[in-house]
């Protein structure tokens, strides 16, 4: 249980606008992890799995994107836009040193990432949203893996106390900036949440 009460079932066209949502935040994922992955200051060990992570993050962005629904009213490409305050956030991550990237991404994107998608698979309903359903299982299961697994590399990248101090730093400047923009549970603002 997330603590959280279940949000109403999601119309066709909220589903539609997280689901372009999720796509462009998975391709965004793509980037930072496979920009990490290659980033000599990475150690090993952090370099194959964000290299396995990336990998993920585009499937997933592919899941998602098959998802889009195909109605005549509905420009499903313009939906493959990331919110604004996911993307200050990335964009924020990516200018920082390896360690304290991992430090965002494992301790904030993660955790905020499985909100999302929980929220969202707590939104719809076996018979009409089946495949999305099944979608959002798939990618859960590997982002709650990424997170138990990123948590352990990043105790292990973690060995001097100013550097605990600034991958702290960055996980609180990075969770405040997403406080701030007011979206709530997750890193997507939910349908309907302001006028």
């Amino acid at each position: 249980m997330s603590g959280l009460p279940d949000p109403p079932l999601l119309d066709l066209h909220r589903s539609a606008v997280l689901l372009g949502a999720y796509c462009a935040l998975e391709r965004a994922l793509f980037e930072l992890t496979g920009a990490l992955a290659a980033d000599a200051g990475t150690g090993p060990a952090a370099r194959v799995a964000l290299d396995a992570w990336s990998a993920e993050h585009a499937w997933h962005a592919e899941l998602f994107a098959d998802r889009l629904p195909l109605v005549a009213d509905l420009d499903v490409h313009a939906l493959v836009e990331l919110p604004a305050p996911a993307a200050h956030l990335l964009g924020r991550l990516s200018s920082e040193p390896p360690v304290e990237r991992l430090a965002g991404l494992v301790r904030v994107v993660l955790p905020r990432l499985v909100t999302t998608y929980r929220r969202h698979l707590r939104a719809t309903s076996d018979a009409a949203d089946g495949p999305t359903r099944r979608a959002l299982r798939l990618v859960l299961r590997d982002e709650v893996e990424a997170l138990v697994a990123g948590e352990a590399l990043l105790e292990g990248c973690l060995d001097r106390p100013d550097q605990v101090e600034r991958a702290g730093a960055v996980a609180v400047a990075v969770e405040s900036a997403l406080v701030r923009a007011e979206i709530g549970p997750g890193l997507v603002a939910w349908p309907d949440r302001r006028a």
